[in-house]
């Protein structure tokens, strides 16, 4: 039996409102190609900013429920059956508002109630990435890897892109054509 897969894209591209990004842009050509039934949600994680993570866990050990943006990003992601990162490469590596993302992580596996690493297992992990070339983003996508490894998640695959100005991505062939296929039969796992 299949089940209905939700999608949910995390968008950490860092451009101002307005302007798509290479990353949006080739993760978008790809979520174009999920088949019918599959839902999707977008969230640009610069509208839902968090606040700084405090670590709490050698201290109080628990953390309260989250509230505002942090909630809504728990709520949504627990909600996901798929988690897509929309990750430009920054520095060779994570985006910030996505690293914060993660270090909230640590936080929601300590709310009472939440289970949040039992619930996240099984989950697929997705990243489309832009860079100016491949090897800049592979400490990135190591990561991502390691991420969905401790919180046994499904590491579904990198998609990656040529990245730049705004539009560079639509020279790149190979991503484009990659696009296409990314997430065929991610409905039927």
């Amino acid at each position: 039996m299949t089940t209905n897969r939700h999608f949910l894209f995390l968008n950490a591209a860092t451009r101002e409102p307005g302007i798509t990004g290479n990353t949006e842009a080739l993760a978008r050509r790809a979520a174009a190609r999920l088949s019918t039934g599959t839902t999707q949600s977008w969230l640009r994680l610069a509208d839902w900013p968090l606040p700084p993570f405090v670590d709490l866990r050698h201290s109080a050990g628990v953390y309260p429920m989250p509230e505002g943006a942090a909630r809504r990003l728990l709520d949504a992601t627990l909600e996901a059956t798929d988690l897509v990162l929309v990750s430009p490469v920054y520095w060779y590596s994570v985006p910030a508002s996505l690293k914060l993302y993660f270090d909230h992580w640590s936080a929601w596996m300590r709310v009472p109630g939440v289970d949040f690493k039992a619930r996240m297992a099984g989950k697929r992990l997705w990243v489309v990435a832009t860079s100016g070339d491949r090897a800049k983003a592979e400490p990135m996508l190591e990561s991502y890897r390691l991420c969905a490894g401790f919180m046994a998640m499904h590491f579904a695959g990198a998609l990656w892109g040529k990245g730049g100005p705004p539009g560079a991505v639509d020279a790149d062939a190979q991503a484009l054509a990659e696009a296409e296929q990314f997430f065929i039969g991610a409905t039927h796992w």
